[in-house]
This record gives C-alpha cells, structure tokens and sequence, in this order.
C-alpha cells in the first residue's frame, strides 16, 4: 500500500461530494402536427392538416425518433465511487496535511456516516449560514451538550453541507479525545486537533475554519435540569487565539441536542474506575443496555449568528485580560440569548 502525499495546511475549503442524478430520457424534435412556428394546425375534421395528407396520399406514419441514452444509475454510479475510492486508498494517491487531515476519507466515508444522522434522525435546521465567510480563517464557538459530543459532529456536516461554499470546520478538542483507542485516529484524520493555542492559532493563521467547544466536559456532561443554561467559558483561550490572528468569531447557538440522551444522574466510582469526567444515567442507559446508546429524535436547529470582528484591536490586545474576558463575555451571551430565542419558538423538543 502507497503512503499518502502530506501537503501543506492550505485554507480553502472542502468541496462537496457529487451526487449523480439519473438522466431522463427524451425524445427529439417537435410534437406530432406541429407547423414550422411549433403549433398544430387543425382540419375540418379535427385532426391536423399534416395528417389528412399523410392519410390522402397513403403514406406511413414517420419513424420515431431515436431515444437519447439514459446515464449510469445511481447504482453504477456509487459503484464506480467506490471502486475510485479504494484505488486511490491502495495507490497512496491522496493528500494529508501537517495535522494528518485526510480530505479524501473525510469526504468519502466519515461525512455520509454522519449524513443519516444529520438529515433524517435529528432533521438539523441551519439559519444564518450568510453569517460564515466562504474562505478566510474563522473561529466558531458553540454551546456544548447532550451527554456525547454528537453536537460537534453534527456542526461538522452543517459547514460542510449548508454553506453556500462548503467548509471543513476544524475542531478544537480536549485530550481525552486523542487519547481514546480508535478515536484519536479517527479524529485527526477528520482534521481536528488538540484544543491549544498553539494548534488554534496556526490553523487559524491558514485560513481555516475553527471550531471550539469553551464549555467542555462542565457544558456536555451537566443534567437535564440544567439544559440550555451555559457553563462558564474557561479562561478565554479561544478569544486570545482569535486576537492574535485578527479573524472574525462566529457565535454559534444550537438547540436540540440537550433532549438526546437527557442525564439524570451520574456514577461518580465508575466514571473514576474508567478514568472519564462523569458515567450518565440516563432513562434509557444503561438500563437498555446497547439499545440505551441510541440517541432520542430530537429536532434540531443550528444558528451562526453575527461575526464579531476582531482585527480593529491594536497588536498585543490578546494579552490584555481585561479586554480578552470582555469579549469572551460577550460571545458567551450572544449565544445565551440566541438559545432563549429559539427555544421560545419551539413548540416540542421533538417536532420543533
């Protein structure tokens, strides 16, 4: 098996995946008694002229015109999908950059994992995608919740899917993450990285789209009783980042993924023994066993609000703390807000 070509951190965004669509088949030419302008011209008996002469002089009805081939099916056309796939896969022939993202598996195989989910499970509804620059670096901030992180990826497809410029969105995320068998692997390859400053500034600096998380474990992990009311924002990492790089932060609210797996308990001893920040008990884990891990209905909306710019600060405001706990309160609120506003306009947490 080839080893894949490393690139260089580029910021231009993902392209979304061609979907073939089946051709129809059509006939040529004009429609049987059509004059030379395209009208039927009518005989006194009501059929058309053309036919009454055709009929008078004994002549045949015309051959029909040949039909135009139809495409691939969708069928062949995903089996040739594939089959492209695996030969790049076999050959090496596919880019990864210095944080080991693989565009090709992101585009091919994580993204319509997560496309059933997104589309048909949670039925995510996305407002203000205007709001997200189509190239350039970003820094996205989202509220955190619902037991596991499917938040994160469900915001992954909407910048990918529901932009007007499809984007990779980037995520910033915490150790525990890459230190998972399996899912550290997994995740880099998805293109997200460790929640650093470091990372965050230098992908930011690339023109990459950047997600983070602020709340963390406090905001995923919180009861249900808690729902929808944000954590503290730590310390404002992801405002200093976005200072020293001078890119725009897009407040993002979601709503929705609270209702998923609703904590109404916590097993402190087993989430020490596993080494993880809280063991949930939920109503349908782990009393349903596997059947408890399968996330409620719920629907979904996701809201990009306003960009607030931060390139008219003077250089080395990032290392003011006044000024970086000001603006961390402010997209803290932002979002606080936009989630009062949206769960007033929601009638059930599974109907919208």
């Amino acid at each position: 098996m080839g080893e894949a070509e490393v690139i260089p951190l580029r910021g231009a965004g993902g392209r979304p995946r061609p979907r073939p669509t089946p051709r129809r088949r059509s006939v040529a030419g004009p429609p049987p008694g059509a004059d030379r302008d395209g009208a039927a011209t009518s005989g006194a008996d009501g059929g058309t002229v053309d036919d009454q002469r055709a009929i008078g002089s004994g002549a045949t009805d015309p051959a029909p015109a040949p039909l135009v081939p139809a495409g691939p099916s969708e069928l062949e056309s995903a089996v040739v999908e594939v089959a492209d796939f695996l030969r790049r896969r076999l050959a090496g022939r596919y880019p990864v950059d210095e944080f080991g993202f693989d565009p090709d598996l992101n585009e091919n195989v994580i993204l319509p994992v997560l496309r059933p989910l997104y589309e048909r499970w949670f039925r995510v509804e996305t407002i203000g995608v205007e709001n997200v620059p189509a190239e350039g670096g970003a820094l996205l901030v989202a509220n955190h919740s619902g037991t596991l992180p499917l938040d994160a990826l469900m915001t992954v497809v909407a910048t990918h899917d529901d932009l007007p410029t499809p984007r990779n969105l980037r995520m910033l995320a915490a150790d525990l993450v890459f230190g998972m068998p399996g899912f550290g692997a997994v995740a880099r390859k998805a293109g997200h990285t460790l929640a650093c400053n470091p990372d965050a500034e230098k992908l930011l600096g690339a023109g990459e789209l950047v997600g983070v998380w602020p709340e963390g474990f406090k905001g995923i992990g919180k009861a249900y009783a808690d729902r929808y009311k944000l954590q503290r924002f730590g310390r404002g990492g992801f405002v200093s980042a976005a200072l020293r790089t001078g890119v725009p932060i897009i407040p993002c609210s979601i709503v929705g993924a609270e209702e998923i797996y609703p904590k109404i308990g916590d097993l402190g001893p087993i989430a020490r023994l596993l080494g993880v920040p809280y063991f949930p008990i939920t109503p349908t884990w782990p009393l349903l066993g596997p059947l408890g891990l399968v996330p409620l209905p719920s629907k979904w909306y996701i809201e990009f609000g306003e960009p607030i710019r931060t390139d008219e600060f003077e250089p080395g405001s990032a290392d003011d703390p006044m000024l970086v706990f000001n603006l961390t309160d402010q997209v803290r609120e932002n979002i606080q807000q936009t989630l009062y506003r949206l769960l007033s306009g929601r009638r059930n947490a599974f109907l919208g």
